[in-house]
């Protein structure tokens, strides 16, 4: 059968959170770099497709296969740590300490990510600066300006509407994890990740490590935010709600209603399921 049964998924969870926590440094870096700008090249095809339409939605609809790259290789990112890693920690697998370190470098290694291809991206949209932003440029922009001075406008408010929209954003996003572990088959993986990460970004939602590359990138085409513009008005409470989205909205509260009675106990998960979500 493709289709794998929730309370399986469930001890792969398990399992591959204690898989992920023991990656080396190097690991982690070079794999967290390759997520964020796989992130950064699926976010600027989602404007260029949105702008070429004229309909957002189409943005939404092409944005996943960042997030199926990422999956299928067996990358990381930091939203998906949020909930897999820090289960091991729950679960007992790993000390805190262990998964603090494994989110910390991967944060680190998502940022020089995003932030390297926003400088080749700055690169061949302005022929390396000879040329003024232009088209995608200019809304690459604008969006980093709304992403911060949009919250900033409001206040404490805003603060906190940017952790509500980082917690809906990584409730998706993790459950596009969670979903591509229902199935054994490529194409199953792929069919089930892509409908709640479309569901995220269609609605626009706030993304750690997609904002690791909105916002400097937008300040390199010329947007009018600072480095603690992004960082007190996005970065940071996008990061806390991606944080809360991940681990208890998806991860932890499926965790308590599947959990198997062994699953402390147990150290290996079926092989199906534990590949999909070492991948996630």
């Amino acid at each position: 059968m493709d289709y794998v049964k929730p309370i399986e998924v469930v001890k792969a969870m398990v399992a591959a959170g204690d898989t992920k926590a023991g990656l080396s440094v190097k690991d982690l870096l070079i794999r967290g770099l390759l997520s964020g700008a796989l992130l950064g090249f699926a976010t600027s095809l989602a404007f260029t497709a949105a702008a070429q339409t004229g309909v957002p939605l189409v943005g939404a609809l092409v944005f996943p296969v960042g997030f199926v790259m990422i999956v299928l290789l067996g990358l990381e990112l930091v939203t998906g740590n949020f909930a897999v890693v820090m289960l091991a920690g729950v679960n007992g697998r790993r000390q805190w300490p262990t998964v603090l370190a494994n989110l910390t470098w991967v944060y680190i290694g998502n940022l020089i990510g995003s932030v390297l291809y926003g400088v080749l991206l700055y690169a061949a949209l302005t022929n390396c600066g000879s040329d003024a932003p232009s088209g995608i440029a200019l809304k690459i922009a604008a969006v980093a300006e709304a992403k911060t001075h949009g919250f900033a406008v409001h206040g404490f408010a805003g603060m906190i509407t940017a952790v509500a929209k980082g917690i809906l954003c990584n409730w998706m996003v993790c459950l596009g994890v969670v979903m591509a572990m229902t199935s054994q088959s490529t194409v199953g993986k792929i069919i089930a990740m892509w409908l709640p990460i479309l569901t995220f970004f269609a609605q626009g939602f706030e993304h750690a490590v997609v904002n690791m590359f909105v916002i400097p990138t937008g300040m390199m085409f010329g947007a009018k935010v600072s480095l603690a513009d992004w960082w007190i008005w996005n970065q940071l409470p996008v990061t806390l709600g991606n944080l809360i989205g991940g681990f208890l909205f998806t991860r932890l509260f499926l965790y308590w209603t599947y959990k198997p009675a062994e699953a402390k106990a147990e150290t290996v998960a079926p092989a199906a399921a534990t590949e999909s979500l070492v991948r996630a």
